[in-house]
């Protein structure tokens, strides 16, 4: 920088020598505009200077995370009640909204209820088992006594001391209990399958409406929608009365997160160059006239929408778009020294300047800007 100086300080008074004191050459509009025009190109100097080397951006805002507020209900339900002021802090589990609790009490007592069921009839199965167990067993012993008495009609039959009438009857009685057996044994089976039916350790029918009790338990728990971190509302239009679940679009409310709040400047990517995580920044916030807050690089976002190409069965159609400027910006994250966080609004806007050599002349030129800006707006409401 104090080269620039000196290169300028002595063209200048190469200029003043030249056509003014000795009047060596004679002053004229020609001559005039060269040596405006060589007096600003030297100042490009000073402007690549602050550019590259005190980084300046005429876009920055505090960045704020926020959870949109949606009622984790599986049907439309009422709003009973509403436990909190608007702009007023919580801490993390307070209560927020009181939901409708009766839909959801009277589902958890009803699988309640079957689940009871389910858990008696796993004895019931049990019983059922042992049953078809003495099914089989009499009807094996039915099996045994008709072939008995088949064997014993064949003997007489064939010594013409009985009919023949009798072999018939024994040998259709005998398939007939053997076809009875096999489905005693076929029910034993089945009755044995439901009863040791499990998963881990549980019968699936009662697993199955334990598993439906816990979600309307989820539900019912969730009528009582509580405050996802310590933070604030804004903008609370929730009122008793209002309608909201599972088929409502959208969150109900905005909730403002005490936390990981920052400050988001646009910064042209050329000028991007030397600026690293950890450099010094000043910052001038709008709503702060005549303060300059400190500050560190935190992050730099290399990305912008301008790179994303998004799934499409069409090729890459490249139009101009003027809306679509301003181009070739990165965004910057800044964490701002001061402890008090919370009179940072979020949406304050301003400007920041980076200083990625603070040993530089540049500095000096740009605080003197930063802080101009700063001490105007308590003017610039009076301009409009």
């Amino acid at each position: 920088m104090l080269f620039g100086f000196v290169l300028l300080f002595v063209y200048v008074i190469a200029v003043w020598l030249t056509f003014f004191k000795f009047k060596w050459m004679k002053f004229n509009i020609v001559w005039g505009l060269v040596s405006v025009s060589v007096g600003l190109h030297l100042l490009l100097i000073f402007m690549i200077g602050l550019r590259f080397v005190t980084p300046y951006s005429t876009n920055a805002r505090l960045v704020q995370h926020t959870i949109q507020l949606t009622p984790r209900l599986n049907e439309p339900t009422l709003v009973t009640d509403v436990l909190v002021q608007p702009n007023v802090p919580v801490k993390k589990g307070e209560p927020l909204f009181q939901f409708d609790r009766r839909p959801y009490e009277l589902k958890v007592k009803e699988l309640q209820a079957e689940l009871a069921k389910a858990t008696q009839n796993v004895e019931v199965l049990a019983a059922d088992v042992q049953v078809a167990r003495q099914q089989v067993v009499r009807l094996q012993s039915e099996l045994v006594y008709a072939r008995y008495e088949q064997e014993l009609s064949q003997k007489l039959a064939g010594r013409g001391a009985g009919p023949e009438e009798d072999v018939q009857k024994w040998t259709a009685k005998v398939a007939a209990n053997e076809a009875s057996v096999r489905e005693a044994q076929a029910e034993v089976a089945r009755a044995e399958l439901e009863y040791h039916s499990e998963i881990n350790g549980v019968n699936t029918t009662v697993a199955s409406i334990q598993a439906k009790l816990d979600l309307a338990r989820f539900y019912l728990d969730n009528t009582l929608m509580v405050a996802p971190e310590d933070g604030y509302l804004i903008n609370l239009q929730v009122r008793p009365g209002m309608v909201a679940g599972a088929l409502r679009v959208g969150a109900i409310a905005t909730f403002i997160c005490d936390s990981d709040r920052y400050l988001l400047a646009n910064y042209f990517q050329e000028n991007l160059k030397h600026v690293k995580e950890g450099q010094e920044v000043e910052v001038a916030l709008d709503l702060y006239p005549g303060q300059i807050f400190t500050g560190k690089v935190e992050a730099i976002w290399r990305g912008s929408g301008s790179g994303q190409m998004l799934p499409s069965g069409r090729l890459p159609h490249f139009v101009y778009k003027p809306e679509e400027l301003p181009q070739g910006q990165f965004a910057v994250a800044i964490r701002i020294d001061d402890k008090d966080q919370s009179k940072f609004p979020i949406g304050t806007q301003g400007r920041a300047a980076i200083y990625t050599d603070p040993s530089s002349g540049f500095v000096v030129l740009r605080k003197i800007g930063i802080r101009a800006y700063s001490w105007s707006n308590w003017l610039y409401p009076f301009a409009g």
